[in-house]
Parts: C-alpha cells; structure tokens; sequence
C-alpha cells in the first residue's frame, strides 16, 4: 500500500539505512523475512520501517491490555436521603458515603421529596449541606445542588491525595501479608 517512489529506511534496531527506491527496501524486507512498513507518510521521502508487523500488532494489544488491568474505573454511586431522616441514619448514611469515597468512587446524595415536602426544599438544601460538611476533608463538589421534580441531587468527588493514601494503605496491607 506504499505509493511513494522513494523511501528512507529505517532497520529493526532503529538503525538508519539510508533512502532508497521502493522496490530495493521491498527486496531488504524480504531478505531479512520481515514487513515493510510505512511510518510517517507525510515525511519527505515518506519513512518505512523494517518488522515483523504480526509480532508488532501482538505486543500493542498485549500492552493496551496490560494498561487496562490498571485503571480503575470510578463509579458514580448513589446515596438517598429523605427530608425527615433520623440522626443516626444519617449517620449511617454519612459512614457509607464516606467509605464509597475512600474506594475512589463519585458519590451523588439524593434528597427524595413526597407529597407536602415538595414545598420545602429548603429542608433538603440543609441537609445536603451537612452531609457536604461531614464528607469536606476527603472530598469535593463536583455538581452543586440541582433539583430534578421531586428529587435534589449534590455529587462529591473524592480528592485526589485520598486516593492516593487508600492505595498506599492497600499496598502496605498486602506486603504485610507477603
């Protein structure tokens, strides 16, 4: 698929062989049974490379995979809360929150209003704000308060320097178990 008349190659070890016609790095490719394969098409002369294309696709996948296994992917998880809810499960509530955060996760706090307590969503803005001033030190506001019908929502984000201590903790447990 190489339409250029001339190309500089490039060898395996990234070695320079210097510009030559097409059909003479196509003859080099054979010799050595590797792939020719173009590099930067916009170059002048365009750039080939010498490898084994297969190998190359093999280590690309193997590597993106690898990449993967790494990230963690941060949920969005929910908390639901009613205007008239006991302290203690709150509290609860709160503890919950808390260890979602702390695992890395984005938490939205739910205010649920029925009936007459629609007319007093100023109930539901307090309660958002303490259960903010109870998670503040390990996380962040990333939507400020928003009424959607009958429901207030508020998401926190867990702060950065706390998920880097959760996964140095995590690394300490395992190596004390090692």
């Amino acid at each position: 698929m190489i339409r250029a008349k001339e190309v500089r190659l490039v060898g395996e070890k990234s070695e320079q062989l210097g510009v030559m016609p097409l059909y003479q790095a196509r003859e080099v490719a054979q010799k050595h049974s590797l792939d020719l394969v173009e590099v930067a098409r916009t170059a002048m002369p365009p750039v080939c490379r010498l490898m084994d294309y297969g190998r190359y696709k093999y280590l690309q996948t193997k590597k993106d995979r690898e990449a993967r296994k790494s990230q963690k992917l941060s949920m969005l998880r929910e908390i639901r809360l009613r205007p008239k809810i006991g302290e203690h499960d709150f509290n609860a509530k709160a503890r919950k929150a808390k260890s979602l955060l702390e695992d890395g996760d984005k938490v939205k706090v739910t205010i649920m209003f029925r009936g007459r307590e629609n007319t007093h969503p100023e109930l539901g803005l307090k309660l958002l704000d303490r259960m903010w001033e109870v998670l503040k030190e390990i996380s962040s506001v990333e939507k400020q308060p928003t009424r959607e019908g009958a429901r207030l929502h508020i998401i926190l984000t867990p702060l950065a320097s706390q998920r880097i201590k959760a996964k140095e903790e995590v690394e300490k447990e395992q190596d004390a178990k090692a």
